[in-house]
């Protein structure tokens, strides 16, 4: 069984965080997102994968090489401009030649792949689009089914009086690969807005299957900050890296704990991690490898990336500071996205979804409230 996913958009929405990383790549519990993903494949036995690629398609070839050290064979297609999402896989048509599912890249879900497989090859579907329930479906593309589960409407952001169902399209498929002749060949085209509503228009046997799995589209630094709680709290079935080392604590290698520090879990850490003297670490929290937190420095419901140096008597709180920062001591992080390589000077105050963009230098008290 082969897999597209779809892994080349820019991540506007994630910005600054992805102002020099795709969005994939981004960590989640100190392990790049993609890798859970693979890993989510291959429990399903799915180990021959094509990443679909844009926006720095350097970093990701990088890392993963061709699959082998993470147990999969991975092939590549780079789009020269961006295709959309049935354009992407369109583009890797030569990848395509048998059924095949297509993940979006930036959805983190527990869905039994299984059990859509089976239910696709079942009902003859010609494409099988899992489909979630959530409270507003306003903001996504709705998908109504009748009682077989086939598809008779879509509804891309309704109006709140248009909602007939609280099903939305979740960013999984299983298609199959004749259905990519209908896709224009290096042309911008959606599955969305394009194929799919023609293969309805067409008759052919499109169906939904629901479900009430685990679902996030990890798309604004807010829900990457969900994402992380809700793995340490145990809503999905990912496990974080390391050695239990404490009651909710999960440690790296050769980590350095002062006795004075208080740690509430759940917490992570990276490997060679310090906690200084009477350092608090309040979880959910995950921080990254060689990463320092000072005497009296408090770190919160927050990620910190690899490499990041936090001094005394900090307070980082419901944020992300990103890898090989360095926030001086006093300085309050509270809300705030600051993205790799800042330095923050003493005194500062960042609160109020404050985003600090990739390399900047705040001079000690440049901003308070």
């Amino acid at each position: 069984m082969r897999a597209v996913i779809l892994v080349g958009g820019e991540g506007t929405r994630m910005r600054p965080l992805t102002c020099n990383m795709p969005k994939p790549m981004l960590p989640v519990v100190n392990r790049p997102f993609l890798e859970h993903m693979l890993d989510y494949l291959k429990r399903y036995g799915i180990s021959d994968v094509v990443l679909s690629m844009c926006y720095r398609p350097d970093v990701i070839q990088a890392h993963f090489g061709d699959g082998r050290s993470f147990g999969v064979e991975l092939a590549y297609a780079v789009e020269q401009t961006p295709l959309g999402t049935a354009g992407a896989v369109k583009n890797a048509e030569q990848h395509v030649d048998e059924t095949c599912f297509v993940f979006n890249g930036d959805i983190l879900t527990d869905l039994d792949l299984r059990a859509m497989l089976e239910f696709h090859r079942r009902v003859g579907a010609k494409v099988t689009i899992a489909l979630t329930p959530v409270e507003d479906p306003t903001a996504y593309g709705l998908v109504e089914t009748d009682a077989d589960r086939r598809i008779r409407r879509f509804t891309e952001k309704p109006a709140p009086d248009q909602v007939t169902t609280n099903l939305i399209n979740a960013g999984t498929y299983i298609i199959e690969p004749e259905v990519l002749g209908l896709v224009p060949p290096d042309t911008f085209y959606m599955f969305e807005r394009g194929l799919f509503p023609l293969l309805l228009e067409k008759g052919e046997p499109m169906f939904g299957f629901p479900s009430h799995s685990y679902w996030i589209d990890i798309g604004t630094p807010q829900k990457y900050l969900a994402v992380h709680h809700d793995i340490l709290l145990g809503h999905v079935s990912l496990q974080p890296p390391g050695e239990r080392a404490g009651d909710g604590l999960l440690a790296g290698k050769d980590c350095i704990v002062d006795p004075t520090a208080r740690i509430v879990g759940p917490v992570v850490l990276g490997d060679r991690v310090s906690l200084g003297p009477e350092a608090s670490i309040i979880g959910p929290v995950v921080i990254g490898n060689d990463c320092q937190v000072g005497s009296g420095s408090t770190v919160e419901e927050a990620v910190v990336w690899n490499g990041t140096s936090i001094g005394e008597k900090v307070t980082v709180k419901a944020s992300v500071a990103a890898a090989r920062c360095t926030i001086a001591d006093g300085a309050i992080i509270d809300g705030a996205i600051i993205a790799d390589g800042c330095s923050i000077g003493s005194g500062n105050r960042l609160e109020r979804g404050i985003k600090v963009w990739p390399g900047a230098t705040l001079a000690p008290n440049t901003i308070t409230f």
